[in-house]
């Protein structure tokens, strides 16, 4: 049994508690039966079931304001039941969290209501062959041509991609270098001109596609925000699920810690449980102090933007890059723990480890978050 105490923490309202006890016991009974052999499908099904069963209330908003706290505990529990399951959810978020926080009030009738409810899959597009965490220089082209935008280029590594109903995609509208020339775009795969160009596996199977846009025209309405905003927004969004990504991670390190806690007590060596060693005490202590500062550090990030915080770069990028990091250690240490049956296939732990690497990545690697916070550290002492 994963340790729950943290929700008596002040970061929590009262709402939030019943909310992660009530999302637990559904995922138990509900995530079991979900069959992982088709990727796709599986996706698909999640979403499905996450809207039926009202899950995805906290992905989106009409209000512009997302429950950062509530959107944080929804992909811990889920990643910690099943790491699917975490991604389903947490696109349906980012796929619409530009809709969410800049749409108009069309835009966010037109497709909120059916990503809350399952019944659309979201996308978010941003990275390029030629710009991954560099995203100020993407490349993908939007020239206006009347009432639309004619798009030209290539996104790659697009989460949903394949699958999805709805991308946010963005491009470059005007001449202006760098930041300043991307806008954001609501994109449909029925659009003309719009195409999968390859479809990317991965060590931890999920949808993941590059796709290329050849003069694909985009009505002028629907750019999300002005011409321009398309970095801010990016960004935006990002400062947002960036912390949610910590979330994941604290799942998958709790699921970790839990099934590593079942084998050194359960598990015999000359007569004695494993936990007895003192060696496999260190380990396990070392884990625990891992996952509640991860736990510290994400929802102290959450708290923070809830509370009313414009922007939480700072706090986002320390949650983000210690949880995933340490979740990558404390994993580690539960397969060593199992021993053999630590790299066996389909064993939790070595799913766990394959789910895990990908968050010390996408959303912004490792190392451009120990530059975000150094850059951060520079301004509030000169500041």
């Amino acid at each position: 049994m994963a340790d729950r105490t943290f929700l008596d923490w002040p970061f929590f309202d009262p709402h939030h508690r019943d909310f992660a006890a009530r999302l637990d016991d559904w995922a138990a009974g509900e995530l079991a039966g979900i069959d992982h052999a088709d990727t796709d499908a599986a996706c698909r099904a999640l979403v499905t079931a996450l809207g039926q069963g009202g899950w995805l209330q906290h992905s989106a908003s009409e209000k512009g304001v997302l429950d950062l706290r509530a959107l944080c505990l929804t992909r811990e529990t889920l990643a910690r039941h099943d790491g699917l399951a975490d991604f389903a959810f947490a696109m349906q978020g980012l796929g619409t969290g530009a809709i969410t926080l800049f749409g108009s009030a069309a835009q966010k009738a037109d497709w909120l209501p059916r990503t809350r409810a399952g019944h659309a899959i979201a996308a978010f597009a941003l990275t390029e062959p030629g710009s991954g965490s560099d995203v100020a220089n993407g490349t993908l082209s939007a020239i206006r041509d009347g009432d639309d935008y004619i798009l030209n280029g290539e996104k790659t590594w697009i989460s949903n991609g394949g699958i999805a109903d709805v991308y946010t995609l963005f491009a470059r509208t005007g001449g202006a270098p760098g930041a300043r020339g991307l806008s954001a775009f609501i994109v449909t795969p029925d659009m003309q001109g719009f195409a999968v160009a390859e479809r990317l596996h991965t060590i931890a199977p999920h949808p993941l596609a590059t796709l290329r846009l050849t003069d694909c025209r985009v009505p002028a309405h629907a750019m999300i925000g002005a011409p321009g905003q398309g970095f801010k927004i990016a960004m935006s969004v990002l400062d947002v699920f960036r912390t949610s990504v910590a979330a994941a991670a604290l799942g998958f390190a709790r699921r970790a810690l839990d099934e590593a806690l079942t084998r050194v007590t359960t598990r015999h060596v000359q007569g004695a449980p494993l936990i007895d060693l003192q060696m496999v005490q260190g380990h396990i202590a070392d884990m625990a102090l891992d996952v509640d500062a991860s736990a510290l550090l994400t929802y102290r990030a959450a708290w923070t933007k809830d509370m009313g915080a414009p922007r939480v770069t700072r706090e986002a990028a320390m949650a983000k890059l210690y949880a995933t990091e340490s979740a990558q250690q404390v994993i580690d240490r539960a397969v060593q723990l199992h021993g053999g049956d630590g790299v066996r296939s389909g064993q939790m732990v070595e799913r766990l480890y394959r789910d895990i690497r990908a968050l010390r990545i996408y959303e912004g690697a490792s190392d451009v978050q120990r530059v975000i916070i150094a850059r951060q550290a520079v301004e509030g002492h000169h500041g």
